[in-house]
């Protein structure tokens, strides 16, 4: 149960986020936002790391494969992307093809074994339930 009130959480903040963001691009300019977003974070988890643990920095070197250290740059491209999808289609719409594409794409992840993540069999529910969704997304668009 608390798995899932987090993933509730999570979304809600990335659509505030998300709209904030757009906002402060909107003075700023897209990467003046974007870096105060990722130097904003990096700030707090440095101080929520000093307060409430104290890991080895150095334990990243450990980290294999090397290739998912990248989780920032793609944090970067992240922020980027939700700004100009909410600026050109609203937050709204731009949040529900968001949450459209990460649902497809965990799924397909999933499905390979992709990354390290455990492959899972082909449930034709979930492929008819993702079907569905983008049904929704149809007729979310339709005027």
């Amino acid at each position: 149960m608390i798995g899932f009130l987090i993933a509730l959480l999570s979304g809600a903040l990335m659509s505030v986020q998300g709209v904030f963001n757009t906002q402060v691009t909107k003075t700023t300019g897209m990467w003046v936002s974007n870096a105060w977003v990722q130097f904003s974070a990096f700030m707090l988890c440095l101080v929520v790391w000093m307060i409430a643990g104290r890991d080895s920095i150095a334990s990243l070197a450990k980290v294999e494969p090397k290739y998912v250290l990248l989780g920032g740059v793609i944090g970067a491209g992240i922020t980027w992307t939700v700004i100009k999808g909410m600026e050109l289609l609203g937050p709204a719409k731009a949040t529900l093809l968001i949450v459209i594409a990460q649902l497809i794409v965990s799924y397909v992840i999933e499905l390979l074994g992709l990354f390290g993540v455990e492959k899972e069999p082909l449930e034709w529910r979930k492929v008819v339930g993702m079907v569905i969704a983008l049904l929704g997304v149809a007729i979310f668009q339709w005027k």
